[in-house]
């Protein structure tokens, strides 16, 4: 009884209302919290070329702790930013976003050592310039997709992850399952003038990925290792998950959302029903809440941390995936099952509010390296605004 009461506490509270399976969100209230969240962060964020990264569970301040232009992260803060210029055309917030964004135009000047130049690159620029055409954006972004090509090696069959863990770890090749999501930024720009071999290279690594990061039951590893000469598959591992045989969360909802991306782009049937038994798999673990542990196998559940990140992009990922569906009552599984897990995120008990100016508390960043855990990390948020502007659209337009 007391369960029960809790969880309809918990929808109440969020702005839930729930008919069978079926869920509904007040989008325009939760957004209206980010947007509430980001106008307390901006005034202290004076500097440009310092990107809020994370707000750790012991920072008094509740102030974001910034990183650089170069890490992995960067392109999240001014794409939550657009995101949010999307909702309120807000002239401020689309300020802030240009100053942000244009910040970043160093990234491609190097030479590519960064396989998550599609995280950098496509989620700020990529967003900038879907909402205002600006030419820059577009000049910059198909440079961003010639040097992330570079790290392709056609041997294998996919982008080279990590180039350093050659000489760490003695990993001739290896790719992570995280880089699913870099390829929307080749797909794009394959579509948008940078030429049909862009659109090759991300087919080419998501089949490949397909065959060979993903154990029977459709659960994830996090790392596959490759020969360079013969390209097979040396082993799976894990970096971030607890063992290289257990399925950590975040992999699992990069898989559902990055293999659904991939069937946009490419309308191969095989990707779809990728993403979605992987989607199965996710959904039939989850606890209660609908937000999962940072590994649904790691040995001390249920105290082990959570991860408000996994949550989020598995949301995001689940409300695309809900479109492509044949059948309204599996469109209205995934999309059910979407809006739950927001609705969870946007509960007392996973929004920051008074706690700091992160949208999300409760994520885990990378558990055996003891970093970020139970944190607000900046990948959450934007994923989490992300799923509320496709929900609010879904719910308006019937698309994204």
């Amino acid at each position: 009884m007391y369960k029960l009461y809790s969880l309809l506490l918990l929808f109440i509270l969020s702005g839930v209302s729930c008919s069978g399976d079926k869920a509904t969100l007040d989008t325009d209230a939760s957004l209206k919290y980010c947007e509430q969240q980001v106008n307390r962060s901006l005034p202290l964020l004076k500097e440009s070329f310092k990107i809020p990264r994370n707000i750790l569970s012991d920072e008094s301040s509740g102030n974001w702790n910034c990183t650089s232009i170069y890490d992995w992260t960067s392109g999240f803060w001014p794409g939550i930013l657009w995101y949010l210029y999307e909702y309120d055309h807000d002239e401020n917030i689309k300020k802030a976003a240009e100053r942000f964004t244009a910040a970043l135009y160093p990234v491609v000047d190097r030479k590519a050592d960064n396989h998550d130049l599609g995280f950098m690159m496509y989620c700020s620029l990529g967003n900038g310039y879907r909402l205002t055409g600006n030419e820059e954006y577009k000049k910059v972004l198909l440079r961003a997709a010639d040097s992330l090509a570079t790290l392709y090696d056609l041997r294998v069959g996919t982008i080279h992850s990590w180039p350093g863990m050659r000489e760490k770890m003695g990993w001739p090749h290896n790719t992570i399952i995280d880089n699913m999501l870099n390829l929307e930024l080749l797909f794009w720009a394959a579509k948008n003038g940078g030429g049909e071999q862009l659109y090759k290279i991300a087919n080419r690594h998501a089949e490949v990925t397909m065959e060979n990061q993903f154990r029977n039951d459709f659960s994830t590893c996090h790392v596959v290792v490759y020969d360079t000469i013969t390209g097979n598959r040396i082993k799976q591992v894990t970096h971030q998950g607890y063992a290289d045989s257990s399925m950590w969360a975040r992999g699992q909802g990069w898989a559902i959302y990055g293999f659904t991306m991939c069937y946009r782009e490419t309308r191969n049937p095989a990707f779809l029903e990728t993403a979605r038994k992987a989607a199965d798999l996710y959904l039939s673990r989850l606890p209660e809440d609908m937000i999962p542990y940072w590994d649904f196998d790691a040995p001390g559940l249920p105290e082990e941390p959570r991860d408000a990140s996994a949550a989020a992009v598995v949301a995001s990922g689940l409300l695309e995936m809900s479109l492509y569906m044949q059948d309204e009552v599996d469109a209205e599984k995934y999309k059910s099952a979407a809006v739950k897990i927001l609705a969870s995120l946007s509960s007392p008990a996973y929004q920051s509010r008074e706690h700091n100016q992160a949208f999300l508390l409760h994520s885990t960043g990378h558990k055996p390296n003891n970093s970020e855990i139970d944190a607000s990390i900046i990948y959450a948020d934007y994923y989490y605004i992300e799923a509320l502007i496709r929900l609010d659209k879904i719910n308006k337009t019937g698309a994204i």
